[in-house]
């Protein structure tokens, strides 16, 4: 009676109940039934209505047995969901995936590392179903926080902790892939999650032996002995995670990677974080590239008060970064990039003249190592600006180099570069050095298409300022990067080294021929660059390289930017150095007049061959001859020796030792090259920059010239210049008043014209040209006669003028100049 009860309360049961238990056999060990499984699938397949209610009661069961610790049926039940989730793909599979997730949630909450590996196979699986609508409630908060937590197992056996962890790492990578892709749903962007997922990630791809195998890009998940590996499926999943990320998440995904690295102190030294960013670097997008490098600048800025080594890790860090962005989009960060690194270039420099100052005379060992870190943060400062700058397209580049010269400190000016007086004078040449440094990295391998652009004005004129070459490192740095931009066919490394080349020809120059643009740029600013040559070779602390720079600035300028008006000018420029060492006016050292010399003797030597005129080359081999055997001191294989016998005077009688105007004159006379300025000695021009010069006197530069161009003898000297008096010394100082209201007229005038009515304008240019005309008749009426002259007369009467065989003359009148 009993027995038909029994069946009687089975037959009563619900049918999906008595399908579910039927697949359970007496002994776990034969496994899942296999036929009544087929049942149970078809049954729910049929009855989709009924799949939560399976779901409920497979879960039901199986909760028990993990409290009994009947394992068996425990597989044997998952088995059962996992065939049950193939299988079903209509839209009542929602509650069930409720009650699988649930029951995964189980197994992971266990203690038994085999349920932990159970549930997530399970999960795995179900995370490579497409389902075909989303589900909008479902989280997966648990999970994330689960796996994890696996992911940082420290179970004392090491093949169950590396199971474990490999089964985090495979759980997050199916949450992961789960969710990502759909927007609508709870997503895993959020920070809370990034904060979990990315440094237990991390926290096992530490963990990898081989560093380079990590660097490249991505790479695809393998199997076998790497699949077994915790840091390599790891960094597998930290691609996949990265690969996934969009525009609005991105800057989440990064973060959590900067405290992983500063928790574990990972900057220093810096092989993981460097090989973490080439991952990230190599899996994002590119034209999300620029997202990281911001994040990078970010937490430089951040840790800007740590030690040296770590924000030379970090900079080391972005240079990694920028290597990779700036083969594909840099962004809108450019110049943030450079402003940040000019910005903690500078916070360097105050940290070590900050020690050196409070150290004091007691110089310690560790202020030491502390200045030696903190050259170790500006070097890395300036390689990473030099090969960022060095990556951009032209266009961008040269804005670069505008913005770097303009924070170059100037003293005696104010600009948008570092205040020199809260530097001091050692801060200000640090400064100096370091932001040239970065620019002549930049500027490696820039080739323009004209001078003009590669040496524009905003830029020329204060590379060319005379407080950067009061120092000779100073000076080398300047003449490098004019160097750089002036050699634009590679030949600088055939002119390495001042020698006297015996045929110039064997160089094998690459030349063009030179362009209207850069001959119109000559016009404008050759006396710049001339200047600029002639008062470098001034300078009492020239050393070889100084003389060497100089040597190949005057033939890079003749290879590219030399016509027949360029050449008379060059010329011109050596002899005046020439009559520096002969006459010594600035008292120079033996060896810097010496030098000087040998610098004419190398240069002419060039530029003789170079413009092949065959008298030329011969005055100019003669007197390298004569040198070589009577004043060896003279050419630069002697001068430039470790020890070379100084004369203890120059003589200035020494004709054979000098190269002449007249012979050149009369060498390229007859080969049609336009002599007559030969006979004008060259005067560098004066600029608004001489009043900010901290150099000698003004009166070095400061002379009044007239050019005479009739038949003057080519041998005899004329003086040119005015006699410097007080007066005269008064009136140029207050010149450069009178320049400054002169500057500030002009302003005045260009902005009236700019938002002036047209009206006030032209009623105003009406006005002064009645005065100009009334003016203009009232000098006409007079008779003017000049003194009798032996090559002419001028006769001006009223309204008339007569012209005879007259040069120029000037009369001045009170307040007009009539030629």
């Amino acid at each position: 009676l009993s027995a038909g009860v029994c069946c009687c309360c089975a037959a009563l049961r619900p049918r999906y109940k008595r399908l579910v238990d039927n697949i359970f056999p007496e002994d776990p060990k034969d496994g899942l039934v296999k036929a009544d499984m087929e049942k149970l699938t078809f049954y729910a397949v049929s009855a989709p209505e009924k799949l939560d209610r399976i779901g409920a009661y497979l879960a039901e069961r199986l909760s028990r047995d993990v409290v009994r610790h009947r394992y068996g049926y425990v597989l044997i039940a998952m088995e059962a969901l996992d065939q049950l989730l193939m299988a079903c793909h209509s839209q009542s599979i929602k509650p069930f995936v409720e009650s699988f997730l649930h029951m995964v949630a189980k197994l992971l909450e266990s203690g038994e590392p085999k349920l932990q590996v159970l549930g997530t196979n399970s999960f795995v699986k179900f995370a490579n179903i497409e389902e075909d609508t989303p589900s909008y409630h479902r989280r997966y908060d648990f999970f994330v926080s689960r796996f994890s937590a696996m992911c940082h197992s420290c179970d004392p056996d090491p093949e169950i902790q590396n199971e474990i962890r490999i089964a985090g790492i495979r759980g997050i990578q199916g949450v992961v892939r789960k969710t990502v892709n759909d927007e609508l749903r709870a997503t895993i962007w959020e920070p809370q999650h990034m904060d979990k997922i990315v440094p237990s990630l991390l926290y096992n791809m530490q963990k990898i032996e081989d560093v380079d195998s990590r660097i490249g890009a991505p790479s695809s998940p393998t199997t076998g002995v790497k699949e077994e590996n915790p840091s390599v499926l790891a960094e597998n999943c930290f691609r996949e995670l990265l690969g996934r990320a969009t525009y609005g998440n991105m800057n989440n995904a990064v973060r959590p990677v900067f405290a992983h690295l500063d928790h574990h102190r990972l900057w220093d030294p810096n092989e993981f974080a460097v090989s973490c960013f080439k991952i990230i670097m190599y899996s994002i997008q590119a034209q999300y590239s620029h997202h990281v490098i911001q994040e990078i600048l970010g937490h430089l800025d951040v840790r800007k008060r740590d030690s040296p080594r770590v924000r030379a890790g970090i900079i080391q860090v972005l240079l990694e970064a920028v290597a990779i962005a700036a083969k594909g989009s840099i962004g809108p960060t450019v110049l943030e990039v450079f402003n940040t690194l000019l910005k903690h270039l500078r916070i360097s420099v105050d940290f070590e003249l900050g020690d050196r100052r409070s150290s004091g005379e007691s110089a310690t060992l560790s202020t030491s190592s502390k200045e030696s870190d903190e050259r170790i943060v500006q070097n890395a400062i300036i390689q990473t600006i030099g090969f960022f700058g060095s990556n951009l397209p032209d266009y961008q580049r040269s804005e670069i180099m505008m913005f770097i010269m303009s924070k170059v400190p100037v003293l005696g000016t104010t600009s948008q570069s570092p205040d020199p007086s809260n530097l001091g004078d050692l801060g200000t040449r640090r400064i100096q050095i370091m932001l040239l440094r970065s620019l002549l990295m930049v500027t490696s391998g820039y080739k323009a298409t004209t001078i003009s652009n590669a040496l524009p004005a905003p830029f020329l004129d204060p590379l060319l300022s005379p407080s950067l070459m009061e120092d000779s490192e100073l000076r080398q740095l300047v003449l490098e990067i004019l160097h750089n931009l002036i050699d634009r066919h590679d030949n600088r490394a055939k002119l390495r080294g001042i020698r006297i080349i015996p045929d110039v020809s064997d160089l094998k120059i690459k030349r063009d021929k030179i362009s209207r643009q850069d001959v119109s740029f000559m016009k404008k600013h050759g006396q710049q660059l001339y200047r600029h040559i002639y008062l470098g070779c001034k300078e009492e602390d020239n050393v070889q390289k100084n003389f060497e720079l100089l040597f190949t600035s005057l033939a890079l300028t003749t290879i590219e930017l030399a016509n027949e008006e360029v050449v008379i000018d060059l010329i011109r420029l050596a002899i005046a150095l020439q009559d520096v060492a002969i006459i010594n006016e600035d008292n120079l050292p033996m060896f810097n007049r010496c030098g000087v010399m040998a610098l004419v003797a190398a240069y002419l030597n060039f530029l003789s061959q170079m413009i092949a005129v065959p008298a030329f080359c011969q005055h100019v081999s003669k007197v390298i001859e004569t040198r070589s055997v009577e004043a060896a001191y003279f050419l630069p294989e002697t001068i430039f020796k470790d020890k070379c016998d100084l004369p203890k005077s120059l003589e200035k009688d020494e004709k054979d030792l000098f190269f002449l105007t007249n012979k050149i004159a009369e060498s390229l006379g007859g080969s049609g090259y336009n002599v007559e300025r030969l006979s004008v000695p060259y005067v560098p021009q004066v600029t608004d920059e001489d009043r900010l010069s901290r150099r000698k006197s003004i009166v070095d530069t400061v002379s009044l010239q007239v050019d005479i161009l009739s038949g003057n003898n080519t041998e005899d000297k004329v003086d040119n210049t005015e006699e410097i008096t007080f007066e005269a010394l008064k009136k140029a100082i207050d010149n450069n008043g009178l320049e400054e209201q002169e500057k500030e007229k002009r302003r005045l005038v260009i902005e009236k014209f700019q938002k002036a009515p047209f009206e006030e304008i032209a009623a105003q240019c009406e006005t002064k040209a009645n005065l100009l005309h009334d003016r203009l008749a009232q000098i006409l009426e007079l008779t003017i006669r000049p003194p009798p002259s032996p090559s002419g007369t001028m006769t001006i009467t009223a309204g008339h003028a007569h012209y005879h065989s007259v040069p120029v003359y000037e009369m001045k009148f009170p307040d007009l100049c009539v030629y």
